[in-house]
């Protein structure tokens, strides 16, 4: 009977101390489910737009604003292309924190994962000059196909330890899933089959007048079937069109203005379209840009009436250049036939993909071939066979058909026509006047897939050290940094400025000690990861009433048994006491909720007294410090599963008197 009654207190005393289960968070998955995260199922999650682009979530009980918000949206156009680690953009985000009302940057830090590129950041501000609360934001911006992704916290700083450990791991949850993602960037599309000519003309109360803005649709699988219309959708009259590699069509004004024009965009997709930032140069007196191609990268290319001008615009960046300013067939030994002041215009192009561009002479559609790289135009003319008629040749268009078979087309007069370069024979397709053609499947690449870059070999902490209150730099603190284990360490030295720059190998860990008389000494850790990080050291000044956790202070399981990895902050703390004789402080133990409140008490009450003798039996007087054990009274965060649960388990010490 002994026994089994032994056996039952046994049991119940396990089961009284015995974890409580850890509450499994909730799962946040966007409608595609292309992406998710984790909340803890004491927060609330609101969705703010019916599309799910932004959606909140923030602790059931908070009274203040306290939320973390998951934002999505497109990049605008100068930035779909672009890179977020590229250049110095990084710099200038960086910038715009610490320019901040006293910024103080916690991390911040960047990654390039292959199909992703990240920042993360964690900094805090005063948002209102001279106001008494300050903000902190921690949070990660991500830039994936065109589109940027901001999982961001924001609250109050005095709020930090209820939910800033929540909040942190809701943020590092965020991942996407092996969904499709569906890229806005030019490099990612794949040109399609289908084919464009701009026409020229139109059926209008029984007569045909100029046109010039329609735009016909043709099937690459029967070009001799009638075309799709897009009907007046260009908002000027053009000659020149191109189609990029995002499967919309671009074109330009064929005003002879002599000033630059902007191109014009138009999705056949969506039917809509809008001017972009490109401008092309002042084409010449008495010139019109006269038509447009698109080379092997996705570049477009457009050429002036006199072929003496030809400029490509990469989407990728926007960027456009003059590719040439006199018209290489000049060197030609034909060119006299083709080039004197009454000849048609042989501005007309397309282009392969082996560098050639075949160009046509308007009046007898003669094709002229040139050299993109070197310029060099080839030694004579190409007639064809099977033109019916002299005058109205206006465009070229290399086209794979539906079996895959390379195509030329001609925009001939009231016709379009196919062309048989080795038999160098004209053959015509269909009716119809086109002033010019344009497609890119001969180009069509599938998309590459993503490859992780390599990390940087090298790793880099810059920062400042901070009064932690006024954000004043203390450029005559000292840092010091030491491997775990090992013997020695290093000083880092700070500006005039508090500024300073430590380079690491990836893979080290540091344990980094700060300290400024009249401030409290500061302990941390640095885990090296290959390339660039920022994180500023703060400091906070010794004031009566102030309260500093004992950082890595720690015992053995459910006893008062310090660990050995607890004595450098202890040392620390005796060092303090010993620099600043008038120094009494108040030590403070906390538990978690886990067991009976009473015996917690107990348990950091025992606990205190363990670290008041360490620091008495290294000649800092008993009067000195005091100690309370509050047990689970005063929580710093949730005690709803471990990973916040540990945070309540510490030790501290409040200033009494200086």
């Amino acid at each position: 009977m002994k026994v089994l009654l032994t056996l039952v207190l046994m049991f119940w005393q396990a089961a009284l101390y015995a974890q409580p289960a850890a509450t499994p968070p909730a799962v946040y998955t966007d409608a595609h489910a292309r992406y998710q995260l984790n909340y803890p199922r004491t927060w609330q999650m609101r969705q703010r737009s019916a599309d799910g682009t932004e959606v909140t979530f923030a602790p059931a009980d908070a009274q203040v604003p306290v939320q973390v918000t998951l934002t999505l949206q497109p990049l605008s156009e100068t930035l779909t292309n672009q890179r977020l680690l590229a250049g110095t953009r990084p710099d200038s985000v960086l910038r715009r924190i610490r320019q901040l009302p006293l910024a103080q940057v916690l991390n911040f830090e960047r990654q390039d994962a292959g199909r992703y590129e990240e920042l993360r950041y964690d900094y805090i501000y005063r948002p209102v000059a001279n106001g008494p609360s300050r903000l902190h934001v921690a949070g990660r911006q991500i830039w994936r196909g065109g589109y940027e992704l901001r999982v961001e916290y924001r609250a109050e700083s005095s709020l930090d330890n209820r939910y800033l450990a929540e909040a942190r791991a809701l943020i590092a949850s965020f991942g996407f899933t092996d969904a499709p993602w569906p890229s806005r960037r030019y490099l990612d599309q794949v040109c399609d089959n289908k084919m464009y000519g701009i026409s020229a003309l139109r059926f209008t109360n029984g007569q045909w007048e100029d046109d010039c803005r329609t735009i016909h649709e043709f099937s690459v699988a029967d070009p001799t079937s009638k075309p799709i219309q897009h009907r007046r959708v260009l908002p000027f009259q053009s000659y020149a069109l191109a189609k990029g590699f995002d499967n919309c069509l671009y074109a330009v004004s064929k005003a002879p203005t002599d000033a630059s024009e902007r191109v014009y965009r138009y999705n056949p997709a969506t039917r809509q379209g809008q001017y972009t930032g490109w401008q092309l140069p002042a084409q010449g007196p008495e010139n019109v840009w006269i038509s447009g191609a698109t080379d092997d990268h996705g570049d477009l290319y457009f050429m002036t009436s006199d072929a003496n001008q030809l400029v490509k615009v990469s989407p990728f960046d926007g960027k456009v250049t003059v590719v040439w300013a006199t018209d290489p067939l000049r060197k030609a030994p034909y060119y006299p036939f083709i080039g004197f002041a009454s000849a048609g215009t042989h501005g007309n192009f397309c282009l392969d993909d082996a560098d050639t561009m075949y160009m046509v002479y308007s009046t007898d559609g003669s094709l002229l071939k040139v050299n993109i790289k070197t310029r060099q135009p080839a030694p004579a003319t190409m007639p064809l066979t099977g033109l019916p008629v002299r005058g109205g040749y206006s465009d070229l268009l290399m086209q794979n058909d539906a079996a895959g078979r390379r195509r030329m087309y001609m925009a001939g007069p009231h016709a379009l026509y196919q062309v048989d370069l080795a038999k160098r024979q004209a053959s015509r397709v269909r009716g119809g006047t086109y002033t010019d053609l344009a497609g890119c499947n001969l180009f069509k690449v599938e998309p590459k897939a993503e490859v992780v870059p390599t990390p940087p070999a090298t790793a880099t902490w810059q920062g400042r050290v901070l009064d932690a209150i006024t954000a004043k730099p203390l450029p005559e603190a000292q840092l010091r940094l030491e491997v775990p284990n090992t013997e020695g360490g290093t000083a880092v030295l700070l500006s005039t400025q508090g500024t300073f720059t430590y380079s690491s190998v990836p893979g080290r860990t540091y344990e980094y000690h700060t300290q400024h008389r009249g401030y409290f000494p500061t302990d941390s850790t640095w885990l090296v990861t290959p390339g660039p990080l920022v994180r500023d050291i703060l400091l906070r000044p010794l004031t009566v009433g102030a309260t500093l956790q004992l950082a890595n202070v720690q015992f053995e399981q459910s006893r008062t048994t310090l660990l050995p990895g607890s004595s450098n902050a202890l040392n620390r703390l005796v060092a303090l006491m010993i620099d600043n004789p008038r120094l009494t402080i108040e030590l403070r133990g906390h538990t978690d909720n886990v067991g009976p409140p009473e015996k917690n008490v107990v348990l950091s009450q025992q606990r205190v007294a363990a670290v008041k003798a360490y620091l008495i039996e290294r000649g800092v007087a008993s009067t000195r410090v005091m100690g309370l054990g509050l047990g689970g009274a005063e929580p710093i965060a949730s005690n709803e599963q471990e990973t916040t649960r540990r945070l309540n388990r510490r030790v501290e010490f409040k200033i009494v008197s200086l």
